[in-house]
Parts: structure tokens; C-alpha cells; sequence
């Protein structure tokens, strides 16, 4: 399934290169991030985001965003931390309402790479991978420079084993600084 999801989204970000234009670039984040569902008195846990995107016009109003950034999330409960890390991989639509103002959605797919409470390994415990929505908007200062608003809306459960009937899935608000070359 993972060489399945991959694939496709390598063959969506090679497909449009013969679009308008490809720009590349790196971006940084700054995550508040929480686990909803079945969870008692979760709050949030700063993280952050770091990685790469290439912006590819489809035309001068629409765009395909790919990603990869290396992600840390996860939520507080009673003074401890439950800590997850990992490679997300959204494929943003982008609709340029505006000149330097566009709104964004689109899938994501997120492969563990570790999972941490209070210091302790549970990476056993956690699903290997998360699929989620994310939609938000993004407003470009000059044609480098950008910031973004995002908003991650887990749609799995986090937890491999059933520990309870509801599932705990992730939420991650983000805002993003990015640098396109």
C-alpha cells in the first residue's frame, strides 16, 4: 500500500512538469499539535515542521503542491508527553484567490518514525502510518518569500492496538514560513 500511495504521488509531481512552471523550495513550521477522540484532558504539544515543496502551476489561478517535511507532533496529558515523529507527504491543491493569496486542501500520508511517552519507546503501540486531511491558505510576500496557515486533520487512528471502542487521531495547526528558489 505504501509503494502504491508513493508512486502515485511521484506520478502526479513528475506529470505536471511540463506545466506552467516548477518552482522549488524548503519551508519551516511551527506545530500545536493534540490528539482528539478518546483522550482525557489532552492538551497541546508545540512541535515543529521542516522540509521541502515544489509548486507546480497548472495554470496562473491553480497549482499542485507535493511535500515532504520531517514533522513532530504528539499531545500532553497530566504533565507527560506523548511524542510522535514523522515523514508526512501532503499533495496540496492551491486556488490563487488573489495575485499572493491562495486557499489549499488536500491528502496527506505520514510514515512513523518514532513514538515516544515520557522517554519510553511505544512505537509497537502506534499505527506505522497516518492518513489525513489538511486545508488552509498561504499568502506570498514576494515571489521567494511565503507564509502559510495549515490545518491537519488526522482521519486514522494513531494507536495500532485497540486500547478503547473510539480511536485517538491527530490534529496539527501550523504555521509555516517557506522559501521558493
Amino acid at each position: 500500500m505504501k509503494k502504491i500511495i508513493l508512486s502515485a504521488v511521484a506520478v502526479l509531481a513528475f506529470g505536471f512538469t511540463n506545466a506552467q512552471g516548477v518552482k522549488f523550495g524548503v519551508k519551516a513550521a511551527l506545530n500545536v499539535s493534540t490528539l482528539t477522540g478518546d483522550v482525557d484532558d489532552a492538551s497541546s504539544l508545540v512541535g515543529f515542521q521542516v522540509g521541502g515543496f515544489a509548486e507546480i502551476k497548472v495554470s496562473e489561478k491553480f497549482a499542485v503542491q507535493p511535500e515532504l517535511m520531517f514533522s513532530t507532533q504528539g499531545s500532553e496529558s497530566e504533565g507527560e508527553n506523548f511524542n510522535l515523529d514523522y515523514i508526512n507527504i501532503p499533495v496540496m491543491a492551491k486556488y490563487y484567490v488573489a495575485k499572493s493569496f491562495s486557499v489549499e486542501a488536500g491528502p496527506q500520508i505520514g510514515f512513523l518514525v518514532s513514538a515516544e511517552y515520557e522517554g519510553e519507546d511505544v512505537k509497537d503501540f502506534v499505527s506505522s502510518t497516518d492518513f489525513s486531511f489538511n486545508f488552509g491558505a498561504g499568502y506570498d510576500f514576494t515571489e521567494n518569500l511565503s507564509a502559510g496557515l495549515r490545518y491537519n486533520l488526522g482521519l486514522t487512528n494513531v494507536y495500532d492496538v485497540d486500547i478503547s471502542d473510539d480511536s485517538v487521531k491527530n490534529g496539527v495547526f501550523s504555521v509555516s514560513l517557506g522559501y521558493k528558489f
